[in-house]
Formats: structure tokens, sequence, C-alpha cells
């Protein structure tokens, strides 16, 4: 005997056949109209089918629950003003240059296209992670004014990419410095690990910091860095081979979370 049984009820106008241990616990229910039997354990699959087995009608599936309704009932709750989902790699600086384009100048680039450019190449080659289970999101804000350029959620975890531009720079790094060329360093990884924090505490969810470099030279690491993660931009598309961190379904809650504009107010 499996100690199982089987309890009918009514949810929505539709009959459920629950399965349930002896203690009361649901391990199981049969939905008749969508022919499937959902396990919440797969450990006792043939009982659950044998305790059914009067019950059951025709072929049925049988497996997990469906997995995203929490998520997608986000999304279609979410007001299309308030979600990130549809940000351009950059979106930040590309709604600052229109409003104001600063001065052309042959010989000194406005950085924040420079800038721009860095978050434009780091988030294309992101966006061509989708198709394996994972998504981006571009710059997401933080209050203050502050945004993570890049928040990238997927089988391998979440990651909060910083873009730099160092296109024909020799790039040093000795933690927290990063230098280009011959410029003087700058304590970027302070920031690098700082923006991923906030974000970690906005999402409740662990987030590792990555600094994306577009086009350097070479790239020299005297001082191997705390947490962050260094990468040239054409490496990125790894992050894809990257798994055993989340779930499916964790991926999909995180991502419907993490493009609601208000969850980024408490960051």
């Amino acid at each position: 005997m499996s100690g199982l049984r089987v309890v009918p009820t009514w949810r929505h106008g539709q009959e459920r056949l629950y399965v349930c241990l002896t203690d009361g616990r649901n391990i199981a229910w049969y939905d008749r109209e969508a022919a499937r039997v959902n396990l919440l354990s797969e450990d006792r699959r043939e009982d659950v089918l044998d305790a059914l087995g009067p019950f059951l009608t025709g072929r049925v599936a049988v497996g997990p629950p469906p997995v995203p309704t929490p998520a997608e009932l986000a999304r279609l709750s979410l007001h299309p003003d308030d979600d990130l989902a549809p940000n351009r790699p950059g979106e930040v600086l590309q709604i600052a240059l229109d409003r104001d384009p600063g001065t052309s100048h042959r010989l000194r680039r406005d950085p924040r296209r420079r800038a721009l450019e860095a978050e434009q190449t780091v988030g294309d080659a992101l966006d061509r992670l989708d198709g394996a289970g994972w998504h981006t999101l571009h710059s997401v804000p933080l209050p203050g004014g502050d945004h993570v350029h890049h928040l990238v959620i997927g089988p391998g975890g979440l990651f909060a990419v910083h873009a730099l531009y160092a296109r024909k720079q020799r790039v040093t790094v000795t933690d927290p410095m990063v230098a280009l060329g011959r410029r003087a360093p700058e304590p970027l990884l302070r920031r690098v690990r700082a923006d991923a924090d906030r974000a970690s505490y906005a999402l409740t969810a662990e987030i590792r910091p990555v600094l994306a470099l577009v086009g350097p030279t070479d790239i020299t690491v005297t001082l191997p860095p705390r947490e962050v993660r260094i990468l040239d931009a054409t490496d990125l598309e790894g992050l894809a081979r990257l798994g055993g961190v989340l779930k499916p379904a964790d991926v999909e809650a995180l991502h419907a979370m993490a493009r609601d504009r208000h969850t980024w107010t408490k960051a």
C-alpha cells in the first residue's frame, strides 16, 4: 500500500483530484480538463499514478506544474511606463545626448558617445544570450541618478555588467584601480561592486559584478580583483555556458521582478 489517498475538490468551477499523504500534505493533483497530472515531487511518481489509476481517462501528461504563472501575471499587470524590458543598451546615455547633444569637435569627442558605444557593444553581445535561457535588462535605474549598465539573469545566476570603452588601449587592473593606457588609474572596481551590491539589495538575490572591456589591445591584472569578473566584450557569450545556479522558474520570476521600475526605488 502506498498510503496515498485521492481527494476530489472544485477550483474555479473545475474538478481537481488531489493526491495526499497520510498527514494531509498534497504531493500531486489531476486536472481533468487539462488532462494533466501535476507532480510536486518525482519521488512518488509511480505511487501517484497508481492511486489515480481508477480516475484517469484517456492519455494524460505527467510532470511538474506549469512554471511561470506568477511571473506571467506580474508581467501582464506591469504598466508600460514601469517596464524596463524595452530599454535599449545605453538608454540613459541616449536620452541625455538627445536632450543635450553637446558640441562636436574632431579632436575631442564627447566622452558620453564613447560610453554609449561601449554600452551598445556590450548590450548587443548580451542580447544574443536570449535564446539560451537568459534575459538582459539595460540601463537599470538606481536612486540618485546612477544606473546598472546591464543586468543579466540566467541559469548561471545574476550579473551586473559595467561596460568600459577601452578601444586601442592597454588596460591595467590593480584592485580597485583600473588604468587605460597612460591615463591615471581610477578606483572603478569600487563602483562596479557597489552597483552590484545595491542591485542585490533591491532584488534580494546575489548579483555578481562584471567589468566588460570594449576593444582593449591588452588586459593586465596585477592583483586579482575581489569578486569582480573582468572580461573582454568579445568573451561575454561565454556566460551562456554557466549553469547550475537558477532553475527556469527562478529565472523567469527574477526577470519579472527586475523589469519592474518600482523594484529599484529601494536600491
